[in-house]
């Protein structure tokens, strides 16, 4: 879009910077976008999909929608999202278009340009769509900058794979924690939903099944080989009642604490 003359955009009337509620989503539509969205994070955590594929969202993401697009997204609600988005559309034939996603570190300038756009059609002073399409100009400009600068931050799926694979080598290495799905997801920086989802589909059970296995096999260790006795292993791997841990303990092994032991 640099080819292109500030007079070629056309600004839709949809536009704002809002706090979304707790329970809000964007469904996906039958029918696809129908011009460019300009889309940025303020703060909050969710995931966006775009063409199905998801990225998990936070203060800094940015996305330039293009016609034809199929999105939709959802947010946690205990850290709602603040977005700005932008709806326009450009008359002239455009070659060097930004590209649909990037984590942008320095926000500064960018939430300046976004902040006066959208007080420009909030307040409507003299000239103020003029003055809007050079904004719409410039912001395009600035994220064709940080296109070139550095490589936007897309979610590859080995980095996925890492992540989720170090998430089950902390789980392996520390069975003593009452890990929680949402703690876990937050340090792969992924949704709960999500990480639940691609956690089954890379390891091969569901995260909380093997949170429980791997507190049984490290069980099954201590009572075999470290001398310590039912007492002292349920203890020591954070289970408050001795009864449901030999429960639980039987279910997987099939055999209870004390025969193993």
């Amino acid at each position: 879009m640099l080819d292109a003359s500030p007079s070629s955009f056309v600004i839709k009337p949809a536009l704002a910077k809002i706090v979304c509620e707790p329970g809000w989503k964007w469904q996906k539509r039958e029918k696809p976008m129908q011009n460019y969205d300009l889309f940025y994070v303020w703060s909050g955590e969710g995931t966006v999909i775009v063409n199905d594929e998801p990225y998990e969202v936070s203060k800094g993401s940015c996305f330039l929608f293009y016609p034809g697009d199929y999105t939709s997204a959802t947010h946690n609600p205990q850290k709602p999202l603040v977005l700005t988005y932008i709806h326009f559309d450009v008359t002239e034939p455009v070659e060097d278009i930004p590209a649909r996603y990037r984590q942008l570190k320095d926000t500064i300038d960018f939430e300046y340009l976004l902040a006066r756009y959208v007080r420009l059609y909030l307040d409507q002073p003299f000239g103020a769509e003029e003055e809007g399409k050079l904004l719409l100009k410039q912001l395009m400009i600035f994220l064709l900058r940080e296109d070139r600068s550095a490589p936007h931050v897309k979610k590859a799926s080995h980095h996925l794979s890492e992540a989720i694979q170090e998430i089950a080598n902390y789980v392996r290495l520390h069975p003593g924690i009452s890990h929680k799905v949402e703690d876990l997801a937050a340090r792969a920086g992924l949704s709960p939903r999500y990480f639940s989802i691609k956690f089954k589909e890379l390891v091969g059970v569901p995260v909380q099944s093997y949170i429980i296995k791997m507190r049984i096999e490290r069980a099954q260790h201590l009572l075999l080989h470290q001398g310590m006795n039912v007492t002292e292993v349920a203890d020591a791997l954070g289970y408050r009642d001795i009864f449901f841990f030999s429960r639980q303990f039987k279910q997987y092994t099939g055999k209870s604490p004390s025969e193993v032991r």
